[in-house]
């Protein structure tokens, strides 16, 4: 055991705050890391403020990780010290069920264990994230930093890149496809961008005419007003795909009059009950599937990183002083910020 530092909250009615804690000496299989660098997601202020009903506390959020390997258990193969690896949303699993046997840790049939706020598998302690100056992993859930990425804007591809990557790759999105994102957040710009990757035609859609410019700057080929009737309505029956990253509930009914016969439209950002329903025929006249999906295994998180740096990807932050991290907060809910928040954790020890 060893003495670690972080910012976490104590209650769901507190702000973060300054913690010194205990952190596990590295198991055989371990590998021990310095973070440099810790993404903010919006998960982070549901699961601090107790908005989805599981928080644990003291509870110390951050799952987008980026850091220099300082020590290895006896048994690891993968990493030695001096590595730059990054950690995600997952810290361990069963390893043995169908969905881990098949590289799907994140839906694991006894449950993942997540980056913070949940019991270790081994000795049952509650884990503690990434917005502290180190963390212990087991090797299995630790990854590569390619060299072409930035680490500061490689953070989030940890969450945000793999949620979006994934389902585009499982779904089988092309070039020639056409592609629409819904929302232009965290998530939706790296939508665009991968989408683009792939070689789709990609469309935004946003209820704001003034994201058109910066919709195209990140790679749109056009944008719909979701809000104006008309162009709606001129889009029935035009997209393959659709990557709905909204995270509040939404009407998804004239989003699904957009897609032609056997198109997808897969929720990313939504875990809340539809609302208003859902109108079955928008589905069964036309075949269409509405799917979901929630990050990706941690081979496919690799096999994000590397893309990104065979692509030029990379996520739009703004770096953070940990000491800001409530202000952050109630910026992101403002939706002030493009795109992600990043925090370098070297503020830490100011």
């Amino acid at each position: 055991m060893y003495t670690a530092i972080g910012y976490a909250a104590q209650s769901s009615t507190t702000p973060l705050a300054p913690m010194k804690f205990e952190r596990r000496s590295p198991r055989a299989d371990d590998v021990a890391i310095e973070i440099l660098y810790c993404g903010v997601c919006h998960s982070d202020i549901h699961q601090a403020r107790n908005e989805w009903g599981i928080a644990v506390y003291p509870l110390m959020p951050g799952h987008e990780i980026v850091g220099k390997v300082t020590a290895v258990g006896a048994n690891v193969t993968k990493h030695k010290v001096g590595d730059l690896v990054g950690v995600g949303c997952m810290v361990d699993s069963c390893r043995h069920c169908e969905a881990c046997q098949a590289d799907l840790e994140q839906y694991c049939l006894e449950g993942p264990t997540l980056t913070y706020a949940t019991p270790d598998r081994v000795d049952g302690s509650n884990t503690m994230g990434g917005y502290s100056d180190s963390i212990v992993v087991s090797e299995h859930f630790v990854v590569r930093i390619p060299e072409k990425l930035d680490l500061a804007s490689a953070a989030p591809i940890l969450c945000a890149g793999i949620t979006t990557y994934s389902p585009l790759k499982h779904y089988g999105v092309k070039a020639g496809d056409k592609v629409g994102i819904l929302g232009m957040g965290g998530l939706g710009h790296m939508g665009i961008k991968f989408a683009k990757a792939m070689g789709a035609e990609v469309t935004l859609f946003t209820r704001s005419a003034s994201k058109a410019e910066e919709a195209r700057r990140q790679g749109a080929d056009h944008v719909i007003v979701s809000t104006d009737a008309q162009q709606m309505k001129a889009a029935a029956g035009h997209f393959d795909f659709l990557l709905d990253t909204i995270p509040v509930q939404h009407d998804l009914n004239p989003y699904l009059d957009t897609l032609r016969f056997d198109g997808v439209h897969i929720l990313v950002g939504l875990i809340e009950p539809v609302d208003p329903p859902l109108h079955a025929g928008n589905l069964v006249m036309s075949r269409r599937v509405l799917a979901g999906s929630l990050i990706g295994g941690i081979a496919e998180t690799q096999e994000v990183l590397d893309f990104c740096a065979e692509h030029g990807i990379t996520c739009d932050i703004e770096m953070l002083d940990i000491r800001q991290i409530n202000e952050a907060y109630t910026r992101m809910i403002a939706g002030d910020v493009k795109y992600r928040f990043v925090i370098d954790m070297a503020t830490l020890k100011l």
